[in-house]
This record gives structure tokens, sequence and C-alpha cells, in this order.
């Protein structure tokens, strides 16, 4: 079964698969440096500023000292990550000595760093300009709805209410692996693009930023650029507003795209315009395994496989639809049942047994959450078992073969088969077999020889 896979945890990761002339490239910019640092383990951290100074390569032996013996794998961490991201150069010489050395360029901007302050690449919006500026309330509920409004797209685009202000193009970007579509034929789903949906939203906004970023250079844009702006962008403050006049050209287009995500809002004031982040657009400096990020669950399971979701979200009810029966809406619950009949449709749309599950313990609502387990052992086994059951019996194209001439006919047709690894069963007693669809014309002409 395809599986839906996030390539990248961070931007660190995103950072270290560049080529190295583009990475020289992102170094030459100082706050970008200064992101790296922070965005890196502590012990790589306290490296890089041990070896701020040191102009000449640096032993591996001596380094190891740095180190307590009980911190030899968070050393091995630390310093791998660093030649990871090329921050630090690993040189083995004849004698098998190995050394390291950091990068120029990205030493030479840190050393900058600690001599004249903190770079900052834009400064927010001054307080002497009086414009209303959306609360971080506001403004959570402004990125939710927008990408919501692009996920409902996603599953349904006929119900989904469309955007005036996400493009086909940018839409067809989003969609590649997540929808397949026939000639005259409405797009539909791919298993890939179930998958998707039941992640949660911190892993599927770098599902999009991944493919964002590896489809960048069809639209003309440098992959290095885009990574430096959405790093730039991560370590902004939310809600804090920033002019649009410090943008360059590639990245006033990039933010129209990232505002038709919910990553940014626009403000336009009476002379000039700001783009105010928001919390999609800083999370992404922080791990997918940082929970803190996540929302507040909504989803109660019951031990009679009742479903009750305390939402008003329209995305919510399509998604649960993907795996339950939904049987009726109030303005803020949704009531379904997890069926026999609604997991199946969910197995054969490509959605596991352990991605249902994950999803509702994500999901749990706060008075269940806590409980261990936050589903029901009875529901969660009974998934498990109906996906089993499915899995059970394999249909396979085959041949049924019988009437054999001989007995000595029927075991080197038998032995020809097992060569082939097309034996499906056999019945020696009354010389009947099947074999696998794919070597039907290979069995028939040997048989054909044999007689």
């Amino acid at each position: 079964m395809p599986q839906v896979k996030i390539i990248a945890k961070n931007f660190m990761d995103m950072v270290s698969s560049l080529p190295a002339m583009k990475l020289d490239k992102l170094y030459e910019n100082a706050f970008i440096c200064e992101a790296i640092l922070r965005s890196l383990p502590p012990l790589a951290k306290k490296y890089v500023l041990q070896t701020l100074y040191i102009d000449v390569p640096i032993t591996a032996k001596s380094m190891e000292e740095w180190v307590l013996p009980d911190g030899s794998s968070k050393h091995r961490v630390a310093i791998d990550r660093l030649i990871q991201l090329r921050i630090f150069t690993e040189t083995v010489d004849r004698r098998r000595e190995t050394t390291y050395r950091i990068h120029p360029t990205f030493q030479t901007n840190l050393q900058k760093l600690v001599t004249l302050g903190e770079v900052l690449p834009r400064e927010p919006m001054p307080s002497d300009i009086t414009v209303r500026l959306p609360s971080l309330e506001d403004l959570e509920v402004y990125a939710l709805a927008q990408w919501e409004c692009f996920l409902l797209q996603l599953i349904n685009s006929a119900q989904a209410e469309r955007p005036l202000n996400i493009s086909p193009s940018m839409m067809k970007v989003f969609q590649r692996g997540l929808l397949s579509q026939r000639e005259k034929e409405a797009p539909r789903l791919t298993e890939s693009g179930f998958q998707f949906l039941l992640m949660d939203t911190n892993a599927q906004l770098w599902y999009i930023i991944r493919e964002y970023i590896s489809n960048s250079e069809d639209r003309g844009v440098d992959p290095a650029d885009l990574i430096s702006f959405l790093l730039e962008l991560s370590f902004h403050v939310t809600g804090k507003a920033y002019n649009s006049n410090t943008l360059t050209e590639i990245q006033r287009s990039l933010i129209k795209d990232l505002t038709d995500l919910g990553l940014v809002k626009l403000q336009q004031g009476r002379k000039e315009s700001w783009f105010i982040p928001t919390k999609l657009a800083t999370n992404l400096s922080v791990s997918l395994t940082d929970s803190s990020s996540r929302k507040q669950g909504f989803v109660v399971v019951e031990t009679n496989f009742r479903l009750y979701a305390y939402s008003s979200s329209k995305l919510h009810s399509e998604v649960l639809r993907l795996f339950s029966r939904i049987e009726y809406q109030l303005p803020n619950l949704i009531v379904g049942a997890i069926t026999k009949e609604s997991l199946y449709n969910a197995f054969e749309n490509g959605i596991a047994a352990e991605q249902i599950i994950t999803f509702l313990q994500q999901n749990a609502h706060p008075r269940v959450a806590e409980r261990i387990p936050s589903v029901p052992e009875n529901v969660t086994d009974q998934i498990r078992l109906w996906e089993s059951d499915l899995n059970r019996v394999e249909m396979s194209p085959a041949h049924y073969y019988d009437e054999f001439p001989s007995r000595d006919v029927f075991e080197a047709a038998c032995d020809y088969a097992r060569e082939w690894n097309g034996l499906l069963w056999e019945d020696s007693k009354s010389m009947r077999i099947v074999v696998k669809a794919e070597i039907h014309s290979h069995m028939r002409e040997h048989l054909r020889r044999q007689k």
C-alpha cells in the first residue's frame, strides 16, 4: 500500500538536501546563518560557538575530549548534523586522522553576529503607525479557515467553497500526488490523498511545503531562494506586521501563494501594504514531533462504536466521513458510527487501520484524551480485525489444468510451475493443478512439447 511520506521533518533537513553550490549561496545571508544556528541541537550549537574563532582544522580526537564518556551518542548526532549541513567539513588524511573545519562564509557571518549583534531580515511595523491589526485569535481563525478551504477543495471541489485568491495553477502544484484524473472524468483522491487527510495539520503543512519547494523550479524560482525566505518567515513574530516593500519581486509572488494557504495575511494601509505571519508560518521552524502546535481534540468514541465530534467545521465532517457513517449534524456536533461497511470503504481507498486509530487518538476530545486508552480498546481491536479479515483472502488470476495424459507429464508440469514460482495449488491424487495467469502461456508451450 502506498504511503504518504514526510521527507523533511524541519528546515534543517531541507537545507542539508541542497547541493553544495546552493548551500554556499544560502550561507551568504547573515540571518539564515543565525536562524540555522538557533535551530541546531544544543551540543551542535556549542561546537559551532567553540570553533567560531579557530581558523585551523580541529582533530576529531580533540573534539571527543570535549564531552563526557556518557555523551558519546549525542556527540555523534551533533557532528553528523553539522556535516549534513556542511557547517563542518570532514577530512581524513593519509594517517587516517579525521579533522573538521567550519564553513568559512558561515563562520564570517556568525562572527559579525557576535560583534555587531542580532541580524534581522526586516523590522516589524513601527509603533507610531496607526493601523488596526487583527488579534492573535482572529489571525488563528483566519489561518484555519484558509487551510480548511484548501483541504475541502482537495476532498471535493464541488462541495468546497472556492476561495477567489487560490489560482488553478497553484492548486495543481499542491494536488500533485494527492489527486488523479482521467480524461473527461472529475479528479479523484489517490490512496496517498486519503492518507494525507488523516495527518495532523503540521504534517500536512510539511507535505505541502515539500511539494511546493520540489516544484519551484517549474515556476522559475530557485529552491534555495524559497527555502531561505520560508526560513526567514518562520522566525518572524506571529501577529506582527512587516512592510511588503522590504520584499523582493520573487518574495512578493511567494507571499501571495502563502496567503492562499493561510500562512500569511495581507493588510493594506493608506499608503503601504503589510504582511502578517500566522501561527502556521512561524510553526515551520519546529519539528513535526513538537506537540505544542497541535490543535485541541474534538472526537469522542464510545465502546458501542458511536462517534461524537464536537465541531462546526465542514472539513471535520468530510474527514470523518472517510471512515465512518455520519448520521446527523447539529451546529456544533457531528454524530456518526464506525461500521464494518464504512471501514471497508476506507480500506479500499487505501487508508490503513492504524492511520484511522492514530487519527482518533490524536484528535481525542480533552475530556477523554487523558484516559488510557483515549479510544476504547474494543473499538481499536475491532478496526484491526476488520482490516485483517479484508486482507485474509487475496484474489489472483489463475488457470486450472486437469486430464493430464500421464503422471510423468503431470509431475513435469508441477516442477515447471514451481520453477517459475507460479504453482498455486495441486491435487496429486486427481492430477489437477492451478497456476498463476502470468505463466499460462509458458506452461501451455511446455505441455505442448511434452506431448
